[in-house]
């Protein structure tokens, strides 16, 4: 990406390294991991079925903005959400202990 550097901005590549130098950076970084994972999933999960927020909050029985939520990592949902989740995408819910 020479142009973006050449502009004085990094790829994302190099900016993370530079974000990983910060002082707690990376215990951040791992405090939300779980967050991020569930949201990975959920925005996969839904584009794979070819589903919108919108419509994945019908089928909850909820609204668009709890889906933009936790698709946007800004909290853990609960297991009797992810249970109805899983419904809603017609998936089965797995948790593992790694």
């Amino acid at each position: 990406m020479k142009k973006i550097k050449d502009l004085g901005y990094l790829d994302w590549e190099d900016y993370s390294k530079e974000l990983l130098k910060k002082p707690g950076f990376r215990e951040a970084q791992e405090e939300t991991r779980l967050e991020y994972e569930i949201a990975r999933a959920l925005i996969k999960a839904r584009i794979e079925k070819g589903l919108t927020q919108a419509d994945i909050a019908k089928r909850m029985h909820t609204k668009q903005s709890v889906i933009s939520r936790v698709e946007n990592a800004r909290t853990i949902p609960s297991l009797s959400f992810l249970k109805r989740l899983a419904t809603a995408l017609n998936t089965t819910l797995q948790v593992q202990f790694k």
